[in-house]
């Protein structure tokens, strides 16, 4: 293996590493962080020493599989479960599930993160106030090519789980982002194909004969 490659495949074992252990939720966080010991981001990145995040989570999977083979069904159960109530409670707003309780990379720090399409923020905040459901709110950057956008996002809790919420306009319901991951369309189930999910995970195989 060349040593540029043994770098890139430690950083991205280190990242992985801080996601699974430590809780780290971003890519781009776990990534910047394991990279700091061998040197300039900039540097990195023009030696192609970065892994992508298709590779950290390649990793993230592995850690998981190694240890939490036995425990991973019963949690992303549960995890599945509250995402779904969660979202037939926000159904007036177009809920999906996106992110790792979707894909299945979840750890015991996972949270449920859903995407909200309202006419406004505060839509969605009075319906929550209407309900007595407490929750809190912020703004949160993301950038889309080379331009910044504000979009609030919503924590709720379920048993000890944070739901994020990102709440878009309306009109971008069919506007499916795209990945960090694959950098393609970001997978995403409404609350139909999630159910069609779960059923297929409980039910018990046939025996044979």
């Amino acid at each position: 293996m060349r040593k540029e490659d043994k770098i890139r495949r430690m950083i991205a074992q280190e990242a992985a590493r801080l996601m699974y252990e430590e809780g780290v939720r971003e890519y781009r966080d776990a990534k910047r962080t394991a990279a700091r010991p061998f040197g300039p981001e900039k540097a990195l990145s023009l030696g192609s020493h970065l892994p992508s995040n298709a590779e950290i989570h390649a990793e993230l999977q592995r850690l998981i599989g190694i240890h939490e083979d036995e425990l991973l069904p019963e949690r992303l159960l549960r995890l599945r479960l509250i995402a779904l109530t969660c979202m037939e409670t926000l159904e007036p707003f177009h809920p999906y599930l996106v992110g790792s309780v979707l894909n299945g990379a979840v750890t015991e720090r996972s949270d449920i993160d859903l995407h909200l399409f309202a006419e406004s923020c505060e839509q969605v905040e009075e319906y929550l106030d209407e309900k007595g459901i407490p929750f809190e709110q912020e703004l949160v950057t993301i950038r889309h090519g080379g331009e910044f956008f504000e979009y609030p996002h919503i924590y709720l809790e379920d048993a000890g789980v944070v739901i994020e919420c990102s709440v878009y306009p309306l009109e971008d319901i069919r506007r499916i982002p795209k990945s960090s991951i694959t950098g393609r369309p970001m997978e995403r189930a409404d609350p139909g194909r999630l159910k069609k999910i779960i059923t297929e995970m409980v039910q018990i195989p046939k025996k044979a004969g």
